[in-house]
């Protein structure tokens, strides 16, 4: 057992060598996404019809909805390692989500807006730090930055299908932005079918009842904290995606473009995540996410000067490859500091802190492009992320493959 362990440890990156349930897990964020992206490039055109919904009510909107799901995120992660199964936490926040997300198409009014982000928000919540450990549970050592390269990979996956679905009933079938909108409840659907069916999992051990009554659960490591505080700065830097779509129409991209910019986007991260994942396996996680937040840095600063589409979409494509590399790498991270029993608490923290750095993250980039134009709002994140990428440097340590039990 031990040799099969190690040969799929060293595996060829890959995603046919990895465990059915992170295969699994993909499709369901594959669906979800195609879902939640056939709104979310559209929000920006949908407040634009809306009153009194400027660029600030865009970064309150989505800092509110992102610091929501990081509350609940710790929670939840915290119930998950106490209980037998986390699959039902995963699978109700998936459903809930589903349920409510394409009540964005009766909005009158930005409040309205923000109601619905807010409770779709818990449902992600409720799923992503079960969900993360979860991977983290069925996928040797090894594979672990491939494996949630794999994931993030669907993820973008299906944020390409869903703008490129959204663009489609638009342009192609002319159908009205509120219908497209309510269409987004059949992947949804789908999504939570397959997590049903298709995803499992044993079957854990309860803590014994001593260990319940001992009190609260021993403290997280010193390197996983700096590691969260590290990401969380990084984070500051990073506003909500919707800013690099609202610039897409500052420079003259139509509003029927806007999902296609933002599918060119995600076909990048698509493409480029399991490699980006798999390359902290070889690399070390810390020697990619340097890499990555650099690459934002620099893309950040590009984008304050950009006029043009072509000069959009130069950058745009660079900027899409910080993704890829990241993503995968930050959660192999959490997942090789923390021992297995402490990971949904540790990935709870992790997308906790995240999603809190969101909001003022988010709501200032907002404030700074209304008050002072959006290439100060840029300068300042690629600032920050530069600021980040020197703490990473100095306070966390590397992480490889051969360096994890």
């Amino acid at each position: 057992m031990k040799a099969f362990v190690e040969k799929r440890a060293t595996a060829p990156h890959s995603p046919s060598r990895l465990p059915r349930t992170v295969l699994a897990l993909g499709a369901v964020s594959f669906l979800t996404d195609a879902s939640s992206e056939m709104i979310f490039p559209l929000l920006p055109v949908l407040l634009a019809t809306l009153p009194g919904a400027p660029a600030a009510t865009l970064g309150l909107i989505e800092g509110v909805a992102e610091a929501t799901a990081a509350a609940v995120k710790v929670v939840s992660g915290r119930l998950s390692d106490r209980a037998p199964r986390r699959k039902p936490l995963v699978v109700a926040g998936y459903g809930l989500s589903s349920v409510v997300r394409p009540l964005v198409a009766l909005a009158t009014g930005w409040p309205h807006v923000l109601l619905v982000r807010f409770v779709d928000r818990i449902g992600k919540g409720v799923r992503s730090a079960p969900r993360d450990a979860l991977i983290a549970e069925v996928t040797p050592p090894g594979r672990r930055g491939a494996a949630y390269g794999l994931h993030r990979a669907m993820d973008n996956a299906g944020a390409v299908a869903g703008p490129l679905l959204a663009a489609a009933l638009l342009g192609l079938l002319s159908l009205d932005l509120r219908t497209v909108l309510g269409l987004s409840a059949v992947p949804a659907g789908i999504a939570v079918l397959v997590l049903v069916l298709g995803v499992k999992e044993e079957r854990r051990p309860e803590r014994p009842r001593t260990a319940r009554a001992e009190g609260p659960a021993a403290p997280l490591s010193p390197e996983f904290r700096r590691a969260v505080a590290a990401v969380t700065l990084f984070t500051l830097s990073a506003s909500s995606d919707s800013f690099l779509l609202l610039k897409a129409r500052e420079v003259g991209v139509p509003a029927a473009g806007v999902p296609l910019v933002w599918a060119f986007s995600n076909a990048i991260r698509a493409a480029l995540g399991t490699w980006g994942g798999g390359l902290s396996d070889r690399l070390g996680r810390k020697r990619v996410l340097l890499a990555a937040w650099a690459l934002y840095a620099a893309c950040y600063a590009l984008l304050a000067y950009v006029r043009t589409p072509a000069a959009l979409l130069s950058v745009l494509g660079v900027y899409s490859i910080h993704a890829a590399l990241s993503e995968g790498a930050e959660r192999a991270l959490v997942a090789d500091l923390v021992p297995p029993e402490s990971r949904g608490r540790a990935f709870g923290w992790f997308h906790g802190f995240v999603g809190f750095a969101a909001l003022p993250a988010s709501a200032g980039f907002g404030l700074l492009w209304t008050v002072y134009g959006s290439a100060t709002a840029f300068l300042a994140g690629a600032g920050i992320a530069l600021a980040a990428a020197v703490f990473l440097a100095a306070a966390v340590p590397d992480r490889t493959a051969s360096s994890v039990r």
